[in-house]
């Protein structure tokens, strides 16, 4: 079932979201804080869609923060809770620009 940003942005209100160990390693790794990536989700756009991700149907936000750009992979779990599989801001040689990957 496809994220909605309703849906997404209601599970940061409520508190009902699981970090991974990988997006909080990632996450401390680009100096983001918790207060940003809850910025980034609540204020972001669905800039890709994963329906078949073995890990679970998922998708790619984009959000700033602070003036950073900040990408979230999450899924919803079994509980309906929000996982947040990783967190990072995204740069060059991956991305084109933060909403465009740049591609060979």
């Amino acid at each position: 079932m496809a994220l909605s940003l309703s849906w997404i942005t209601a599970r940061v209100r409520q508190n009902q979201y699981i970090i991974t160990r990988h997006a909080e390693t990632e996450r401390r790794n680009d100096a983001l804080s918790i207060a940003q990536m809850e910025e980034a989700l609540v204020n972001g756009v669905i800039l890709e869609d994963y329906p078949d991700d073995p890990r679970g149907s998922s998708c790619l936000i984009y959000g700033r923060s602070e003036g950073k750009d900040i990408h979230i992979v999450c899924k919803r779990n079994a509980d309906d809770w929000m996982v947040i599989i990783t967190v990072y801001v995204p740069a060059w040689p991956k991305w084109k620009t933060p909403t465009e990957r740049n591609r060979p």
